[in-house]
C-alpha cells in the first residue's frame, strides 16, 4: 500500500508516503490551558519523528510551540504565511535547527519525493487573543504515491472540490474540544457532506474525542464521544463508495488507493 496513516489524537496524524513521514499539527501534551487530555495515552516519542510538519492555523491547539520543539534539528516545518510576525517565538525554532517555510494557498513545497500543497481552509487562522495580524489557515493535499488531503480546521466552503483536487485519502475533522462548535469547523453531518464532494477513496475522521475542558465532563458529553460514530454513519448515506477507517488513539492504516 502506498501510503500509512497513524492518528495520534486531535488533529495530529503521521502520513508515511513514498518513505516520507509528514507530521499534522503536533500537540504532545496532557494539558493546553483549560483542555485536558481525555482519551488516548499522550503519543510516543516517536510520534515526533517527521521529515516535514505541517501546521494548519495559528490557533494553540494546532500551532504548540513545545510540541514542535521536541522536533528533531533538521526537520522542516511549513506554516501559513505571516506565522513568524504573529508568533515571534516562532523564531526560536530557527535556533533549534528546524526549517521553517512559510506558504499561502497554491503553493508546493518538495520534501524528499513527496510535494505538499497548501490549499484554502474556511476558518479563522489568527493567534488568538494576540491581535489583529492575519494569517491563513490552511490544508494540506501531500501528493506522493497517493494523494493525501489534510484539511486541518474548515467549514464547508463551495470550491472545496475544486480547490483540493482528486484526493485518493481524506483527513476531516469531525468535531471539536468543547460542547458547540463555531463557524468554520466541520461537524460530523457537514464532515460527511465534504466527503461527498471530495470523493477520495478512503477517509480518517479526527479533530475529536481527545481533548475536553476542564469541569465541563457533563456539559454536551456525547460532543466529545459520538462524533467519529456519527461521521461513519453519515458518510454511509451520503458517500457510500468511500471506505471509513475510524481510528483509535495510536491506531495506524494503510488504506487502499483508487487507481
Amino acid at each position: 500500500m502506498p501510503v500509512e496513516i497513524t492518528w495520534w489524537g486531535h488533529a495530529t496524524a503521521t502520513v508515511v508516503d513514498s518513505g516520507v513521514r509528514v507530521l499534522t499539527d503536533p500537540l504532545f501534551v496532557r494539558r493546553l490551558a483549560h483542555l485536558r487530555r481525555r482519551r488516548g495515552a499522550l503519543p510516543p516519542p516517536e510520534a515526533a519523528v517527521a521529515d516535514v510538519a505541517l501546521v494548519s492555523h495559528l490557533h494553540a491547539d494546532h500551532l504548540h510551540l513545545p510540541s514542535l520543539a521536541r522536533l528533531a534539528p533538521g526537520t522542516r516545518l511549513v506554516l501559513p504565511y505571516g506565522a513568524q510576525r504573529a508568533v515571534p517565538r516562532l523564531r526560536q525554532l530557527w535556533g533549534a535547527g528546524l526549517h521553517l517555510t512559510e506558504v499561502v494557498p497554491g503553493d508546493d513545497v518538495a520534501v524528499g519525493d513527496v510535494v505538499i500543497r497548501a490549499v484554502p481552509a474556511a476558518h479563522d487562522g489568527r493567534r488568538l487573543p494576540y491581535g489583529p495580524r492575519r494569517s491563513p489557515a490552511l490544508g494540506y493535499v501531500v501528493h506522493g504515491e497517493a494523494r493525501t488531503y489534510f484539511a486541518g480546521d474548515t467549514g464547508l466552503y463551495a470550491e472545496m472540490a475544486e480547490e483540493v483536487g482528486p484526493c485518493d485519502v481524506a483527513l476531516l475533522p469531525v468535531g471539536g474540544w468543547g460542547p458547540y462548535l463555531g463557524p468554520g469547523h466541520l461537524d460530523a453531518a457537514r464532515a460527511a457532506q465534504a466527503l461527498a464532494r471530495l470523493t477520495p477513496h478512503s477517509a480518517v475522521p479526527v479533530h475529536y474525542g481527545t481533548y475536553w475542558p476542564i469541569g465541563m465532563d457533563p456539559v454536551r458529553p456525547h460532543e466529545f464521544h459520538a462524533p467519529g460514530e456519527e461521521f461513519v454513519r453519515h458518510a454511509g448515506r451520503l458517500a457510500p463508495d468511500v471506505v471509513v477507517h475510524r481510528l483509535a488513539h495510536g491506531e495506524s492504516v494503510r488504506p487502499g488507493v483508487a487507481r
